[in-house]
């Protein structure tokens, strides 16, 4: 039992939460784009990809997984975004900053779902199989999602800036 919760309904817990901040994520990261801060739907980004991380670490475990490796990246990362965001206002350097540390620990949520996404969809299993999975089709698929990451946090490093028409 984590938080009172059966194992299966706290899975189910974490994955919502896991969910909602990669939609909220993804909508923030074409919003800067647009030069579009979207204080709400960032701060939801924020928060839940922050629970992703925390509840994480809630599973039994007994050994450091790769996952708390990762869960522990994306907490430094988003401790950093927060600061830049809301401690320094985004001044200078800082904007870039948030744009870099919070779309990085976006892409981290985005490839823990790539990996779970084929270690339970059965069709995807047997392209990829083992735990964590291997294979031609997974490396493919997580280095389009790299590549599609590094391309937006380049443009969002060119193009986020608050309060200015996207040009």
């Amino acid at each position: 039992m984590t938080l009172g919760l059966s194992l299966g309904a706290f899975t189910l817990l974490h994955v919502a939460i896991s969910l909602i901040a990669i939609v909220a994520g993804v909508i923030v990261m074409f919003a800067m784009f647009r030069g579009d801060r979207m204080p709400g739907l960032t701060a939801i980004f924020l928060l839940f990809t922050i629970l992703t991380s925390v509840t994480g670490f809630m599973f039994p475990f007994t050994e450091l997984l790769p996952s708390h490796v990762l869960g522990i990246i994306s907490l430094v990362l988003l401790a950093i975004a927060c600061v830049a965001l809301y401690g320094l206002k985004m001044a200078g350097i800082w904007r870039s900053i948030y744009v870099v540390t919070a779309l990085t620990s976006l892409y981290l949520n985005v490839f823990v779902l790539v990996v779970q996404t084929f270690l339970k969809i059965n069709t995807l299993h047997e392209l990829a199989p083992g735990n964590p999975p291997s294979g031609l089709s997974f490396a493919a698929v997580q280095g389009i999602v790299l590549l599609f990451f590094l391309v937006m946090i380049v443009f969002d490093l060119r193009r986020y800036r608050p309060g200015q028409a996207a040009a």
